[in-house]
């Protein structure tokens, strides 16, 4: 079957501004069309979601668009090393999130420490007008299932956040910042410590050897090769 589909003349750029004209297109061409611009609206909308992460509070400054900040060159040696005491000691430094975030750029899941931050600024935010715009911004980046930022948690706790954030608290995020957390904590931050982009910091040539444990599965020790002893 075939199906009249009328089209504006300011589409057709060769056709007089006056002229109207028809088009006959098949049900499968018709469908095809229609599919293409549902793709180029959801395109669209990721776009200007992942925009408005770039605009948004704290968590602007581990934007994966923006460049390092220069400041991150003035690192010391003895500061960087400071890093490998604990998970929370980096974090306690903004260089440390700037570098460990450059580190989770390589690894393409920078996401994570954007969420954390992301939360951490939501925690401090005070208007209730602005704590339930926050929310919602929160969940279009990094939770709902067409976010930009998806971040990678379970299904009951996303299930939480989706009734939690029509009224939202401070505490409405919690449980996905600390899954989030653990897991920065228990994989990616012992491989930053052996990243070449931490120990170029550093100046050391081998892998950063810890005394403190790291997880429940495993400790690293003080051993001449760098080894994990798995307990």
């Amino acid at each position: 079957m075939k199906i009249f589909v009328f089209l504006f003349p300011q589409f057709n750029f060769s056709a007089p501004k006056e002229e109207a004209y028809f088009k006959m297109l098949s049900e499968d061409e018709l469908l095809a069309c229609r599919m293409k611009e549902t793709h180029l609206r959801n395109k669209d909308k990721k776009s200007r979601l992942s925009l408005l992460l770039t605009k948004s509070g704290s968590h602007e400054n581990v934007s994966p668009e923006k460049k390092p900040p220069s400041k991150t060159i003035h690192i010391t040696p003895d500061m960087a090393l400071r890093w490998s005491d604990s998970f929370e000691e980096m974090l306690s430094h903004s260089d440390g999130i700037e570098v460990f975030t450059q580190f989770l750029r390589t690894e393409f899941s920078e996401e994570n420490i954007e969420f954390w931050l992301a939360c951490e600024d939501f925690k401090t935010t005070e208007s209730a007008t602005k704590l339930l715009s926050k929310a919602k911004q929160i969940y279009a980046v990094f939770i709902d299932k067409e976010a930009p930022k998806e971040i990678n948690i379970d299904h009951s706790t996303k299930t939480a956040i989706e009734k939690n954030i029509l009224q939202p608290t401070h505490s409405c995020f919690d449980a996905a910042q600390d899954k989030i957390y653990s897991l920065m904590k228990r994989d990616c931050y012992p491989r930053f410590l052996n990243s070449d982009i931490y120990l170029t910091l550093t100046k050391r040539k081998g892998p950063v050897t810890m005394t403190r444990r790291r997880s429940r599965s495993f400790v690293f020790n003080e051993r001449a090769e760098g080894t994990a002893a798995w307990l």
